[in-house]
């Protein structure tokens, strides 16, 4: 279950009320079914409040980029839960 994507960050896009520490940023990651004219598929935003999302408020986007790899299985943990297991679907018999 793994991913690689490539990902371009503006860095003078970042709000600097948003950081945390004056060095962290939160942000959101968003993967597309869709390509657009330069072949990029991913695109990154910082967070938004509740209230930002709820009144639509425009995301300040910072970047974005492409997936380069997928083994095509999504995972979402679910409070530090683990990825879980792949059944075997090998058809072999175990002696």
């Amino acid at each position: 279950m793994a991913h690689l994507i490539s990902l371009s960050i503006d860095a003078t896009k970042v709000t600097k009320a948003r950081m945390k520490d004056g060095k962290y940023i939160n942000i959101t990651i968003n993967i597309s079914d869709e390509v657009d004219k330069y072949g990029n598929n991913v695109s990154a935003w910082e967070n938004q409040t509740k209230d930002e999302r709820d009144s639509k408020t425009k995301r300040n986007y910072l970047g974005n980029g492409k997936v380069l790899y997928t083994s095509g299985d999504v995972f979402k943990p679910e409070n530090g839960a683990s990825a879980p297991a792949k059944e075997d679907t090998t058809n072999e018999i175990p002696f």
